[in-house]
């Protein structure tokens, strides 16, 4: 019998950029139900939920491949509701698709939020050691540099969007780190590939974190 876990992206579903990369790591017999916070929504009442200037940034992907910014405050509502319905039908482990800063939520179930688990993974490793992000846009630097100055002896943010051009930001960043110095790269989004994390690791020539490799093998290790 299959195992059963559930998605929520903040963007919308399915996503076909990342969840067989998540379904390769935790194998075959495990069924993974989709959702998104802006299934349903159009491109116009998407866009009425962009990011102010005091807003907490988040990029993301749409249906159709499109990447757009959304405003925190806007999404996690949604995001909370998808959750719940993951829970209330029967599935007992939720994997968010994000790496954002989100409040707690209270749920029926086991919740995994990557950015916990890839904070606390880099943290465990990097004391002391200049860290080099990846994030996905400009208007998200200062943001990560804020967040990653608790881990890093020194952090430089490099915005690389994983849905526009992808390789080609992701060597031009990784080639930025290695001149600055970075010990360790975190590729701080879902969107992030595994074949953007080799490209990184072989330009930089250091190790490099990947949220959605970290956040799969932590599903995997769960189910056991």
């Amino acid at each position: 019998m299959k195992k059963r876990i559930g998605t929520v992206t903040i963007g919308q579903s399915p996503r076909v950029d990342v969840i067989p990369e998540i379904t390769a790591i935790l194998g075959s017999d495990v069924e993974i139900a989709e959702a998104g916070a802006l299934d349903g929504l159009t491109h116009e009442e998407i866009a009425g939920m962009a990011p102010g200037k005091e807003d907490y940034v988040l990029v993301t992907r749409l249906a159709d491949g499109t990447s757009v910014q959304v405003a925190e405050r806007c999404i996690t509502p949604r995001i909370h509701r998808k959750i719940d319905e993951h829970f209330e039908s029967g599935i007992q482990l939720v994997l968010l698709l994000c790496t954002g800063e989100f409040p707690d939520f209270e749920t029926g179930g086991l919740l995994i939020r990557p950015q916990k688990v890839l904070f606390n993974a880099v943290a465990a490793v990097a004391e002391g050691r200049r860290l080099g992000i990846l994030t996905p846009s400009p208007e998200q630097v200062v943001q990560a540099e804020r967040r990653w100055k608790q881990v890093g002896k020194e952090v430089r943010a490099v915005p690389s969007s994983p849905y526009i051009d992808a390789l080609e930001q992701a060597s031009a960043a990784a080639r930025e780190l290695k001149e600055w110095g970075a010990d360790i790269t975190v590729m701080d989004c879902i969107g992030y590939t595994g074949e953007m994390r080799r490209l990184v690791a072989e330009i930089t020539g250091k190790p490099v974190v990947l949220a959605r490799g970290i956040a799969a093998r932590t599903v995997a290790e769960l189910l056991g």
